[in-house]
């Protein structure tokens, strides 16, 4: 974990020309991409969230965003926690048994998939994922809180419309067997 905090440290601040040499976004380079300053921001981010899930919430990050979901969502399958939480079917099925292992999750047989199972929070799970929830809050206040309630909203939309974009294209590119 050092090493990741010490590579992603040396990186140019956003906002700042880049000069001759530098891995800063100076024209035709990477670092100005949308997707390399999306990844650069999840990267920085993350870092940040693999520390404090641990010591405010008692959880991992993995099963903190899998509670959120399940929490929020409620009853989910396991591939519903998935597409929620942003996992591979398997990581969401680790990460659902780890919070069942813990008590916070009840794995119940789905009514409607004789194979599948329905997860949904235990009372002290309920517990956890409010505190999870105000982790989550407070997390997005710290990254987003130097944008304006306007520039927030703004940021949102635009997000919400690349977000639907980059879905449509994938499902359009899956029909045409891409």
């Amino acid at each position: 974990m050092p090493a990741a905090r010490a590579s992603v440290a040396r990186l140019p601040q956003a906002g700042r020309p880049a000069a001759r040499g530098d891995r800063g976004h100076a024209a035709g380079s990477v670092g100005g991409t949308l997707t390399y300053r999306l990844h650069l921001l999840h990267k920085l981010s993350d870092q940040e969230s693999h520390r404090r899930y641990p010591q405010e919430a008692g959880l991992s990050l993995s099963d903190g965003r899998c509670l959120a979901a399940i929490g929020s969502f409620e009853p989910l399958s396991v591939m519903d926690l998935a597409l929620r939480a942003n996992l591979t079917k398997g990581q969401a099925s680790r990460a659902a048994q780890s919070l069942v292992d813990q008590g916070f999750v009840h794995k119940t047989d789905s009514p409607s998939d004789g194979r599948g199972v329905s997860l949904s929070l235990t009372p002290r799970g309920r517990k956890v994922w409010h505190k999870t929830m105000a982790l989550i809050e407070r997390r997005n206040e710290e990254i987003f809180g130097c944008l304006g309630a306007q520039e927030q909203r703004q940021l949102g939309a635009l997000l919400d419309r690349l977000i639907a974009h980059v879905q449509r294209k994938a499902t359009d590119d899956e029909g045409q067997g891409a």
